[in-house]
């Protein structure tokens, strides 16, 4: 028996948890009397999970990974959080690994009475199988092959590719390719990639071209050709092909490493995707690609909301839902340039059509409105402007036709005011930078998440560059910015519950878009914009940010993980939202989310306040 002294901090922390804080007094009392204590360090990597005596772990301090058989990532868990339930719920075998992240402190409750609380209260019976039936789904979302979106490269490359010396001549490289029965070699120079000889290179620029086999692999091959890595999607790598006309791509190691960034892991062929699964979204983009007239395209577009329940109801990752359905935006957007100028005639010079805001970071979801404008490579005369003003209404009016509404503060290319030279573009974004004032900062969190999604990318470089120098470092506008940021807060009150808000009715919820995902994009920028870092997708910009060691390891994947579990959630409720023909939003009603929801959703907006906190130290302490 413990003595009072004992049981009180353990009485007082397990209290406080869900689902022991459903308990009765002395049902609470009977479950602290039978706790045991663990002591598990980092040193011994993981936890010796013994089958013969399962029981329930509960995190008192400390940090957890769980992972499957195949070393798949299926949880993080820290404080107040739970493991080995499974094993008592079910009665199978452990079958996932539990390493240890940091010293850590765990109270272990023996099956009888776990079993015992089970019968005796149906709340904390109800938390724990719907704990167990999310493990298993996200268990199941890992084993999925039959949706592209779930399928990375590394499952389907060739993972030794065969390569050659850029002095090499094509002789020799046609013999190498003969013996390994291929159609590319990758092209080495001092241990890095530098481009790709390939069966139609030989083709077209030996044969063709009248040369022998003396000629030399670097006058030959692709230079600089596009890769991808391994870690990135099939679909990817499907539109990446299908964009640019191509049937071969390196593949680079994921791994930060100056010496291994620039050497190619492997090869993706259009071969190796046939022979893997076909995909809904590629195809809904191949169809948009083969519409000739706008209105057999906005016909097309109708399908995009079934795309998206269809990726829902495979539990996708929201991350990789946002980037499947930006690309078909994107396909949507190139489609309707290229019909409008069928009908006007070849533009009067180049020009990028811009994406900014959620299609410039990649993370569409429902209700997206249009965010974009136009980049011109010089000053337009009256021609020039009439043509052009045509094109963006045109464009802009048949987004809106395909579901893509106007922007409510007119932030489009039919707008002259975003309808701009490059020399013009780059004074306005000095403007900003230069006097931070609140429009200018508003301004700043939809313009500097910005994307080429048609148009030369070199013209679209000389801005982004431009851009980014002149943000870096930039103390007085990052902290304008972080400022800005701040203004909005998770919806946590005293003693972390949720702080609820109307969303235009009666009805009360949280607004999982204003108080969430766009907060972590917010964070993200700032922190991206002073290191004058290029990427604009959030993962990835956090990604980035991590590898430089601009945001420790442990924060950057806690601020990634609230991203994911935040953007999923709201996903899932557009979801449900649209089933029943409900008006689709971006408000969660907290009476339809389960105990462990909540308990999960509290944690992650604990992040986001936390990652708040280190902003405004980082960037306003002098101001």
């Amino acid at each position: 028996m413990k003595d009072a002294s004992e049981l009180q901090p353990i009485t007082q922390f397990i209290s406080g948890l869900i689902p022991f804080d459903s308990l009765s007094s002395s049902d609470l009392a009977r479950c602290c009397q039978q706790l045991s204590i663990g002591y598990y360090s980092k040193a011994s990597r993981t936890v010796p999970l013994d089958e013969s005596h399962p029981q329930l772990y509960i995190v008192r301090s400390g940090s957890f990974e769980v992972r499957d058989q195949g070393g798949e990532l299926l949880d993080r868990l820290g404080e107040g959080d739970y493991f080995g339930f499974p094993s008592l719920l079910s009665g199978e075998k452990v079958s996932n690994q539990v390493q240890i992240l940091e010293d850590s402190l765990v109270y272990h409750l023996n099956p009888e009475t776990f079993n015992y609380l089970r019968k005796e209260s149906r709340e904390f019976d109800r938390f724990f199988n719907r704990a167990f039936a999310k493990r298993l789904r996200h268990q199941a979302r890992f084993k999925a092959k039959d949706l592209t979106t779930t399928s990375r490269i590394n499952s389907l490359m060739s993972p030794v590719p065969l390569t050659i010396n850029a002095y090499a001549s094509v002789s020799e490289a046609a013999k190498k390719m003969r013996v390994a029965r291929v159609s590319s070699v990758l092209v080495i120079d001092n241990g890095k990639l530098i481009g790709i000889l390939t069966d139609r290179d030989l083709r077209n620029r030996v044969l063709a071209e009248g040369f022998d086999g003396t000629l030399a692999v670097h006058q030959a091959m692709t230079a600089n050709p596009k890769v991808l890595f391994e870690n990135d999607l099939v679909f990817e790598a499907m539109l990446l092909m299908s964009e640019h006309g191509i049937h071969h791509l390196p593949i680079m190691t994921n791994e930060v490493n100056d010496d291994e960034v620039t050497k190619p892991v492997g090869i993706l062929t259009s071969t190796d995707i046939l022979r893997g699964q076909s995909s809904q979204p590629l195809l809904l983009i191949g169809e948009i690609e083969r519409q000739h007239d706008i209105a057999s395209l906005i016909q097309v577009s109708k399908q995009i909301p079934v795309l998206l329940q269809n990726l829902i109801s495979a539990d996708a990752r929201a991350e990789e839902v946002g980037r499947v359905l930006t690309s078909v935006t994107d396909a949507l957007t190139r489609r309707l340039i290229v019909l409008n100028q069928q009908i006007l005639g070849a533009a009067p010079m180049a020009f990028c059509w811009l994406a900014f805001g959620s299609q410039g970071r990649q993370d569409q979801a429902a209700c997206s409105d249009q965010d974009n404008g136009l980049l011109l490579a010089h000053e337009p005369d009256e021609h020039a402007k009439g043509y052009f003003n045509a094109l963006t209404h045109a464009v802009c009016e048949g987004l809106d036709k395909c579901g893509y509404v106007y922007c409510p503060g007119d932030i489009m290319a039919q707008n002259p005011k975003w309808r701009l030279p490059l020399d013009k573009w780059q004074k306005h974004f000095e403007s900003w930078l230069n006097s931070p004032e609140p429009k200018a900062l508003m301004h700043a969190s939809i313009f500097f998440d910005m994307r080429a999604v048609y148009g030369p990318q070199s013209l679209f470089d000389q801005l982004q560059s431009h851009v980014l120098e002149r943000t870096k470092d930039n103390d007085i506008f990052l902290a304008g910015m972080a400022g800005n940021s701040l203004v909005e807060s998770p919806p946590l009150g005293f003693f972390r519950k949720f702080v609820l808000e109307r969303d235009g009715s009666e009805v009360k919820g949280m607004d999982l878009k204003h108080k969430g995902v766009a907060l972590i994009n917010d964070i993200a920028r700032v922190y991206a914009l002073s290191a004058g870092i290029a990427e604009v997708n959030t993962p990835k910009r956090i990604r980035a940010l991590m590898d430089a060691n601009i945001i420790n390891r442990k924060d950057a994947l806690n601020l990634a993980d609230a991203l994911e579990f935040i953007a999923h959630m709201r996903l899932s409720n557009q979801g449900e939202q649209y089933t029943s023909q409900q008006n689709v939003t971006n408000y969660l009603k907290p009476q339809q989310m389960s105990s462990l929801m909540r308990h999960q959703l509290r944690d992650a907006f604990k992040v986001v306040h936390d990652a708040q906190s280190g902003l405004r130290m980082k960037f306003m302490r002098s101001f």
